[in-house]
């Protein structure tokens, strides 16, 4: 009878552990650990990142918005249940505000589990320091094969120290101006086709931006409009318009559904997004900022 009575403590011990290790996270129960500590920014949780991972990469988001005023939230969480990782971190920006008002410099960089999947989205502001397909080689060649390997820390460290240097400066950037050709074929070689199909997306998302009126590249998404959705695909319009001269211009996007998320995702227009937190000397806030549908995903 003891033996039985143990053995059914261990079963409901071990399912008591097993559904708190699967709790699924949501933008709203997600701790907010900037409000407490302006010097925090990562959510952890589970306990996937060890306290010395998450300490430097504090530290180095830290100095990135004293140097910048760039905004930044990293997420590594077990599980977000159904939800696609890119609608998470949409989301999450837009709710909590993530960026400062007006300028829409917020970044969320979100590793989920049991998904295995990282994903990066970033505000209207940081699209041309962060392009996508910079976000997809971070990813691929700097993260991936550490995290395949579930080494979480070593892996989100690569990264986040690969972007950290890209938006601060302290890393090269390429010059839109530069060789085309070995650019092409570095593309090329790291990533195969995709990487061209990659390339060609960032280059037609520059163009798109040139305004037909006065030839600057300076058109920028004002709101997005649901024309008609399939279980496939989505149709949107999109309205831009010329920061440089007003001139308004309407598009048509269509975005096609597939099982894995490995570019930036359909794109979904939030509200303004609002702050949290008094701002206060230890507690901090965001700023307001918002989303624009930019980033990359990776499985891995």
């Amino acid at each position: 009878m003891k033996l039985r009575v143990l053995i059914i403590g261990v079963l409901g011990l071990f399912c008591v552990l097993s559904t708190s290790a699967q709790k699924v996270f949501t933008p709203d129960n997600l701790p907010k650990v900037h409000l407490q500590d302006r010097t925090k920014y990562v959510c952890n949780p589970s306990g996937i990142l060890s306290q010395a991972a998450t300490d430097s990469i504090d530290a180095m988001l830290y100095q990135l918005e004293e140097k910048t005023g760039i905004e930044t939230v990293v997420a590594a969480l077990p599980s977000i249940g159904e939800v696609d990782p890119f609608d998470f971190c949409h989301e999450l920006l837009n709710s909590w505000g993530v960026g400062k008002k007006g300028k829409d410099n917020g970044l969320v960089v979100l590793l989920v589990v049991d998904q295995r999947a990282i994903q990066f989205y970033t505000g209207y502001g940081l699209e041309g320091d962060l392009p996508d397909a910079i976000c997809k080689r971070i990813q691929v060649q700097d993260m991936i094969p550490y995290l395949k390997d579930n080494k979480w820390d070593e892996g989100m460290l690569a990264g986040m120290t690969k972007v950290v240097g890209r938006l601060d400066g302290t890393m090269e950037k390429e010059e839109e101006t530069g060789d085309w050709f070995g650019l092409l074929a570095f593309l090329f070689l790291t990533f195969g086709f995709s990487g061209i199909l990659i390339f060609f997306a960032w280059l037609s998302d520059r163009y798109q931006r040139k305004c037909t009126s006065c030839g600057q590249y300076t058109l920028k998404q004002e709101s997005t409009r649901l024309l008609y959705s399939s279980r496939s695909s989505k149709t949107y319009e999109v309205t831009w318009i010329c920061s440089n001269c007003g001139h308004v211009v309407k598009r048509k996007r269509t975005t096609y559904n597939s099982v894995e998320n490995g570019g930036g995702g359909p794109i979904i227009m939030g509200g303004s997004g609002r702050g949290f937190g008094s701002g206060g000397h230890i507690g901090g806030s965001f700023g307001g900022g918002m989303g624009g549908g930019g980033g990359a995903g990776s499985r891995f």
